[in-house]
This record gives C-alpha cells, structure tokens and sequence, in this order.
C-alpha cells in the first residue's frame, strides 16, 4: 500500500485510523466512491450530501486556520505584556482555590472541623485538669510524702557534704589564696 496512492483527509475526525479492511480499498478518486450509493438516497441526494460534506469540511479547515492564528496572536501579547506560562498557571490555580473556598462542599468541611477542633479542645482541656488533680491527690498521698521526705533527706547529705568538701580543697595549680592572674594579650 503506497501513502501517495491514497486521498488522506487531515481534518477527519479519524485521521490515522485506518482499518485492516480499508487498507485494500484504493482512494484515488472521488468517482470511485460513487459507484455504490447508499441504499434510500437518490442521485440528487447524494450529490447535494457531498456538497455539503465538502462545505463543512472546508469550514473546519478555516476555522483551524482562525484558531491557530489568534492563539499565535494570544501568545505575542502575553509575551510583550511580560506574562509567561507560570503566570496564567498560577491565576489558573488561584481561581480554582477562590472557587473550591466558595463551594458549598468547602464550607460544610470547614464548619465541621472547626466543630470537630472545639470538641478536640474542649476534651484535651478536661483531660488536663483531670491529670493535674490527680496528680495532686498523689502528691498529698502518703506514699508521695514518704518518697518526697527521702529525696529532700538525700539531697541535704549531697549537698552538706559538698560544701564541707568544697572548704578544704586546694587549687591544682597550687597558687592557694590568691586570685589567678590574668596574663591573657588581650
């Protein structure tokens, strides 16, 4: 099957499909498909169906030539006002946030968890107040006032017997009572 031997029309819908049963069938003149007129149309019809398929065709042609030209003239324009991709982006996606913010949907979910939060507030507060009792009642417990009188006794013999020591100790440079001087250039 040789690619100039057919009559391939770029603005069908089906451009590049072709079926393994089209292939066999040569396209080389529009007289050859009116050999077999559909069964219910005359002559006439047929004709003036051709015609107009022919128009329309021919209009989606121009009107392609049309599109792409403003879409080339679009582009200068953005380009000389400085606009780039990134920035019809960007609006693109400020508009659709705008939009999804106003929706009904986004609102209904905000209102809930904003609702949803308060309680989560509301609960992590009670719980709080319900720790620090608790941990009051433990502290006014015996077993707390035990443990606490234990530690407090430890820490006066810690720290008692630091002192006491810090009062005998000698200073490893061996200078004694006198301040260290400073003999730092600066």
């Amino acid at each position: 099957m040789e690619s100039a031997s057919q009559d391939i029309n770029l603005n069908s819908p089906n451009k590049g499909l072709l079926s393994d049963a089209m292939t066999d069938v040569p396209v080389d003149s529009a007289a050859s498909a009116r050999t077999s007129a559909p069964e219910g149309l005359t002559l006439a019809e047929e004709e003036e169906l051709r015609s107009e398929l022919a128009k329309v065709e021919e209009e989606i042609g121009t009107l392609r030539q049309v599109l792409a030209a403003k879409e080339r003239h679009c582009g200068e324009l953005k380009r000389k006002l400085g606009l780039t991709p990134l920035d019809g982006l960007k609006q693109n996606l400020s508009k659709s946030w705008h939009d999804v913010q106003v929706s009904n949907a986004y609102k209904k979910t905000q209102e809930t968890l904003s609702q949803a939060g308060q309680k989560t507030s509301a609960a992590l507060s009670n719980v709080g107040s319900v720790i620090s009792r608790k941990l009051g009642d433990m502290r006014n417990s015996a077993t707390f006032k035990s443990f606490e009188d234990r530690v407090g006794s430890i820490k006066s013999r810690v720290v008692g017997s630091r002192e006491n020591s810090t009062d005998g100790l000698h200073s490893p440079s061996g200078a004694g009572d006198k301040p260290p001087q400073d003999n730092a250039p600066f």
